[in-house]
């Protein structure tokens, strides 16, 4: 059986919440559009507006760090860049795309992060940047059967949210995504070339729904696998549209 689309996700502001789409445009040698465009500093962390490159997750807001993130749920509008926070102990709208606005979204998450705070916030962006975790403009892919593998060790249902995939996959045995580093395949009108293993980081512990840390899931896989991989990153060669229900085609 061909792998199937089941769901399509963007994060927008690098170790916050998804937005699921109905559909993307993949662009040659780009991530999914609105892919972590912004992050948050927690302190200096070294990032140039005006020659971005990569800096490590730790030095932003991310959950591997940060569990309190996923209390919150953010949504961006991908034109007028207004951000909206909710969660049980109120919310803001800010728009990022304006200082006042950044400014806003920075004094409101410092109160919200607390002790947490390693010196001042600050809303990054840049021109085209995305602040992925491996610095390289990829898309990532998790197999829903190798989620399901992991739920039965766990004896308990594991999130496919927990691995903040782009593009999640069913159709595909569970781990057999790990064997096909270097392939081709079409995805939907796109084409990729499967380029990495994701390695998994503490993050993963985090449920996307309470905010608690409250499984092991990159020690499990080392336990039951001698591995913390699960799913993989792909760059775009070929551009296309991408929807649910797309299969994705090894060539």
């Amino acid at each position: 059986m061909m792998p199937t689309v089941e769901t399509l996700y963007r994060f927008p502001v690098k170790g916050f919440s998804p937005e699921r789409l109905d559909h993307v445009v993949l662009e040659p040698g780009r991530p999914v559009a609105g892919d972590r465009i912004y992050a948050v500093e927690n302190g200096p962390s070294g990032f140039d507006p005006t020659a971005p490159a990569f800096q490590p997750k730790m030095k932003f807001l991310c959950l591997m760090k940060n569990a309190r993130l996923a209390r919150l749920s953010t949504t961006l509008d991908p034109e007028t860049h207004e951000w909206r926070i909710e969660s049980a102990v109120g919310g803001m709208t800010a728009g990022l795309a304006a200082p006042e606005g950044r400014a806003a979204a920075e004094a409101w998450l410092s109160d919200f992060m607390d002790d947490e705070l390693r010196g001042p916030l600050r809303v990054l962006s840049a021109p085209g940047h995305s602040f992925s975790d491996v610095g390289k403009p990829f898309i990532s892919l998790i197999n829903l059967a190798s989620v399901a593998a992991l739920s039965l060790i766990i004896g308990r249902t594991v999130d496919p949210l927990r691995f903040r995939a782009n593009v999640n996959l069913t159709g595909w045995p569970p781990f057999a995504e790990l064997d096909l580093v270097g392939r081709e395949a079409q995805l939907g009108e796109a084409r990729v070339t499967i380029v990495k293993r994701t390695r998994r980081c503490v993050a993963t512990n985090v449920d996307p729904a309470t905010a608690e840390r409250d499984m092991a899931i990159p020690a499990t896989l080392q336990q039951e696998f001698d591995h913390m991989d699960c799913g993989v990153y792909a760059e775009v060669t070929v551009g296309g549209r991408v929807a649910p229900g797309d299969q994705l085609k090894l060539l």
